[in-house]
């Protein structure tokens, strides 16, 4: 047996010694020990913070597992494992580009996926992720979010074999197969929960079951209900393992006991499986809920980001060509944590959601006021230099109108007013509004209202169209090309959502479907329309046309910018202007500087706003033009971006 030690143990020479045997090639170990002496420390700190006095025999196990994956990872991939770790800012590029997508509403099946590479090439993608796609539980799986099988596909979307194959053809064109990770929780049906209904005690040990609700009721005094229209609660009572489990998200969903070694050293077997099957990027799902304590809302727990960071130590000492993609949705000062603050500083996931930069997109869209946006982002913590956020205008899930109170306030408003205005514009019930969009899990106790809906149709396209009006669907145009420009000129991973790149309109069939009926989100889920994709490239002054070309263009002229690597943070300055949003980043290079209009009004911009940063001479990279400075007032049209540096 190989004892996990500590850096500084003296017993580390015995245990390179006992580790150098297991390896045929003296070149294999010599890399395995050089990357075990590098994140050997971090890991075994986690566990010891994590498990105490069972972390030495959980690092024991973890050995023999990483031993196991390192022998059995193909040849290619450990030459995209070296090449990484010679380029770690490989994520923070302002070439990267994210795609996001259902496999089966974009092309069938893995195999059809792969027939549609040319045109996400075409696009400028470079990481492609697939949303859930491992096998979930039969029927009802929150949109697949209910994994039965952690080692198979869905049967009609391919095999393993065929996700292998994908992820090779998507190497040889230099993108990155990115799969959802459900960490917080598996399907009642998925092996480890039957093994516990049957009564073996090891499996029961993965879960949270109590024989009576005096637990499950103490720990709901403090517990939010995630779900409340249809699953309110967060314990079902189960017959056959005779005891209340632990389901935040469905009844159907069983949380993870993660104060159990075994669970973490399943998941690190099955993270360098599913590496060594091709997956580059993790999104690790619902990862806030992990940890369970007593008296608190059960998230953002210290001993989640000891967790990753242990589970990172072992991609990193197998498989460096791996990243970590944190899915946790939650306030900026618990959000920072995720990608590593004091001792995880770096060392917890590469990439985290900027859900706040979305919600503060469609607010100021709504409110042509950016002075709310401004505030939100000049008290957001900074981020790691090592990681990068993941930014999007929409994805496959609701919005939550995640606005704090003091943000509103410090911005002149009242939190709880502004966040009942955006449900109501969002959905239609505001007067002048140009939006449709749908109510989600509308909270009474609360008043919370999230909204489904897609971009395009939030954005106005929808109702302009329906209307015939060539000035309404124009102004929804230009609104969707400008929240795109804030993502893509933000300086993170963009992300777009399938469909986004042709306005894809709200796909109000999905009440025709019994297993989508009762979930409104699949209203912002249409399936690709390939014709609409053609007819994009066909005839670019259609609407659609416009949104993709202008699109395309804006992609371009981001890879060609040095000054939007990630590994720069991009910061409010003030706007003489409320609806103009302005934003500067300092690299190297130069000063950059972003101005947003977000009205459908012409705005003769003060000069000098944009000279105290500039100086006199400047060019908008998104035009293509220059601008001099040293006038009154530069006109910015409704709707418009500039990038701008020193000319």
């Amino acid at each position: 047996m190989l004892r996990g030690m500590p850096h500084t143990d003296p017993s580390r020479t015995l245990l390179a010694g006992q580790l150098r045997q297991a390896f045929d090639d003296d070149r294999d170990a010599d890399t395995f020990l050089l990357r075990l002496d590098r994140y050997g420390p971090e890991l075994t700190a986690s566990l010891q913070a994590v498990y105490g006095d069972a972390a030495p025999a959980l690092m024991d196990r973890l050995l023999e597992l990483m031993l196991h994956a390192y022998h059995a990872r193909p040849a290619d991939l450990k030459r995209l494992d070296e090449a990484r770790l010679l380029r770690p800012d490989w994520l923070q590029a302002p070439g990267m580009l994210g795609y996001v997508a259902y496999t089966d509403r974009f092309a069938g099946t893995l195999r059809g996926v792969r027939d549609r590479l040319d045109y996400l090439q075409d696009l400028g993608v470079t990481y492609l992720h697939l949303m859930p796609l491992l096998q979930p539980r039969p029927g009802e799986n929150d949109g697949g979010y209910a994994v039965a099988d952690y080692r198979a596909v869905r049967s009609d979307l391919g095999s393993m074999d065929d996700l292998s194959a994908l992820a090779a053809d998507l190497r040889v064109r230099g993108v990155s197969l990115v799969l959802d990770l459900v960490l917080n929780h598996v399907a009642q049906e998925h092996g480890w929960a039957q093994k516990a209904r049957a009564g073996d005690p090891t499996y029961r040990a993965y879960f949270h079951v109590f024989p009576d609700r005096a637990m499950p009721d103490a720990y709901e005094r403090t517990l939010p209900e995630v779900f409340p229209d249809f699953a309110p609660g967060n314990f079902t009572w189960n017959e056959e393992a005779g005891g209340w489990v632990w389901t935040t998200f469905n009844t159907y969903q069983w949380d993870l006991n993660w104060s159990n070694p075994s669970v973490l050293a399943e998941f690190v077997d099955i993270i360098l499986h599913l590496a060594n099957r091709g997956v580059e990027v993790f999104r690790l799902d619902a990862i806030a809920f992990m940890w369970k304590r007593l008296g608190t809302d059960c998230q953002n727990q210290p001993e989640v980001h000891h967790i990753t960071q242990a589970l990172r130590a072992c991609a990193r000492i197998v498989a460096p060509a791996v990243a970590f993609k944190a899915e946790a949705i939650v306030a900026p000062a618990d959000l920072i944590h995720y990608l590593g603050t004091g001792e995880h500083h770096g060392r917890v996931s590469d990439m985290a959601y900027h859900n706040s930069l979305m919600v503060q997109l469609w607010s100021s869209l709504a409110s042509r006021d950016t002075r709310l946006f401004a505030e939100a982002l000049r008290v957001f913590p900074p981020k790691p230099t090592n990681t990068t956020w993941g930014l999007y205008v929409r994805c496959h899930d609701d919005i939550g109108w995640a606005i704090s109170d003091a943000d509103a306030s410090r911005a002149g408003l009242d939190g709880a007013a502004h966040r009942h205005f955006l449900s109501d514009f969002y959905s239609g019930g505001h007067p002048g509004t140009f939006a449709r969009g749908l109510v989600f899990q509308f909270n009474p106790q609360t008043g919370d209202r999230r909204i489904s809906g897609t971009a395009a149709s939030l954005a106005g396209l929808e109702a302009a169209l329906d209307a015939g009006d060539p000035r309404r669907t124009d102004d929804a145009v230009r609104r969707l090309l400008l929240l795109h420009a804030v993502t893509l000129g933000f300086g993170g991973l963009p992300l777009l959502y399938m469909g986004d790149e042709l306005a894809l309109l709200n796909d109000h069939s999905f009440a025709d479907i019994p297993e989508h009926a009762a979930d409104n989100r699949w209203v912002h889920r249409p399936r690709m329309d390939w014709e609409r994709a053609a007819d994009a490239q066909a005839n670019p002054g259609t609407p659609h046309g416009r949104v993709n070309a202008g699109l395309r263009h804006l992609i371009g002229v981001r890879r060609s910018l040095p000054h939007l690597h990630a590994g720069i943070e991009s910061h409010p300055v003030h706007s003489p202007d409320p609806c103009v949003l302005l934003l500067r980043r300092d690299h190297p290079l130069g000063v950059m500087l972003a101005a947003y209009n977000f009205s459908e009004h012409t705005i003769d911009f003060p000069a000098w706003a944009l000279r105290d940063h500039l100086g006199d001479h400047a060019l908008d990279h998104v035009a293509g033009s220059a601008f001099n400075l040293g006038g009154g007032a530069v006109t910015l049209e409704p709707y418009r971006a500039l990038w701008l540096t020193q000319a």
